[in-house]
């Protein structure tokens, strides 16, 4: 059986939202990607809501998270 290259195969949405907060924090999100579930009080649930339903959304907190993995396996 081969192993998946793509970086996002067998990671959930939460997994990916949880990881880029504890690196960067929902200011520093907020700043990178203009939402509003980042900036009005942010939470994971909302966030989880918001980009289940904006797909231009969550392929840009998708990308943000792919460039940020090589940062995160040094944590």
């Amino acid at each position: 059986m081969q192993k998946s290259k793509d970086p996002l195969h067998g990671i959930t949405l939460q997994k990916i939202i949880e990881a880029l907060v504890d690196f960067y924090g929902f200011d520093t999100l907020a700043e990178l990607i203009n939402i509003k579930s980042f900036k009005e009080n942010p939470s994971v649930k909302s966030s989880l809501t918001f980009l289940r339903k904006t797909d231009w959304a969550r392929k840009k907190v998708e990308d943000l998270y792919v460039r940020t993995l090589p940062k995160l396996s040094k944590t």
